[in-house]
């Protein structure tokens, strides 16, 4: 009988020790929860390089990243596409910078337009076969269109002029004004140039100098960073319409303005409202501001021998 007791008990131990073996390999096969992600990705993780040939630059991507699964039969997702479409063209977008002259009569050399068309960028990515390693960015780059030889003697004639007046005294308009105007004097269109107000002024902000003065929101008199270049953009405004240029982009207060005559104002706002004009001749001008005494005044010049012929 004692000889049975050991016999069963070695055939227990032995299967129980089988079954813990058994126990411990299946438990090898199952992936713990901080390796699942990796597994169920390996094979068919998709990287994809964008490649920007106007800054000579690569952007790598995992499109896994943005939804896409083989073997779940997930496919990418177009609006986390759209969000990085979004991101890439905020470090490549760059505005259109026109040419300027300097004090010295020198030439301050514009800067390209550079554009990255996001919507393309979409498209382009859900049409890509799976695996596809590269794609070429859709960058659109506009030069500017001025040389040397183009300005030459090109402040010798006033083809539009107008000026504004306002209240010296007040300080905080008086330098919004003053740093508004600055920005545009000499900056030079060649033809079929766009001019934009709020890509040429910039961000009015205090870093920037701008200080606090009354504007208009929704009809009323509000105190804001930078109230006052509106004064700017509507004597810019005059001045141009007077010179024969094409007006692509105005809007008018909301209430009527001391400055100008009714409806002879030009609103902007940054993100907002922008007053824009094209250079419709076919040769280049440039705007010229001076602000001194409480006074405001625009001059849009060319070269003498443009309108002689």
């Amino acid at each position: 009988m004692k000889k049975i007791l050991v016999f069963l008990g070695t055939l227990l131990l032995v299967a129980c020790t089988q079954q813990a073996d058994a126990k411990v390999i299946q438990a090898s096969l199952q992936p713990s929860i901080e390796w699942q992600p990796l597994i169920e990705r390996q094979g068919v993780i998709w990287e994809l390089l964008l490649i920007d040939n106007y800054n000579d630059e690569q952007h790598k991507v995992v499109l896994n990243e943005y939804g896409y699964f083989e073997n779940r039969g997930q496919s990418l997702n177009e609006e986390e596409l759209q969000a990085l479409a979004k991101t890439l063209a905020s470090g490549i977008d760059t505005p259109l910078k026109n040419a300027s002259l300097s004090e010295n009569d020198e030439i301050i050399p514009g800067q390209s337009r550079v554009i990255l068309s996001e919507k393309e960028t979409v498209e382009l990515i859900l049409d890509l076969k799976p695996s596809t390693k590269e794609l070429t960015l859709p960058i659109y780059v506009t030069e500017p269109n001025i040389n040397v030889e183009d300005i030459e003697g090109i402040d010798e004639l006033v083809i539009g002029e107008f000026t504004t007046y306002f209240d010296s005294g007040v300080a905080g308009r008086t330098m919004n004004i003053k740093l508004s105007s600055d920005e545009i004097d000499r900056v030079i269109l060649g033809p079929g140039d766009t001019f934009s107000f709020n890509s040429v002024v910039g961000e009015r902000t205090k870093d920037r100098g701008y200080q606090e003065a009354l504007e208009i929101i929704n009809k009323e008199f509000v105190m804001g960073i930078g109230g006052g270049i509106c004064q700017t953009s509507s004597t810019l405004y005059n001045a141009v319409e007077q010179a024969g240029l094409e007006i692509t982009e105005r809007y008018t207060h909301s209430r009527e303005i001391g400055y100008v005559p009714k409806g002879r104002d030009a609103t902007v706002s940054w993100g907002g409202p922008d007053f824009k004009f094209k250079n419709s001749f076919t040769y280049p001008i440039m705007l010229k501001t001076e602000v001194i005494n409480g006074s405001v005044q625009i001059q849009v010049v060319t070269q003498k021998i443009n309108r002689e012929v």
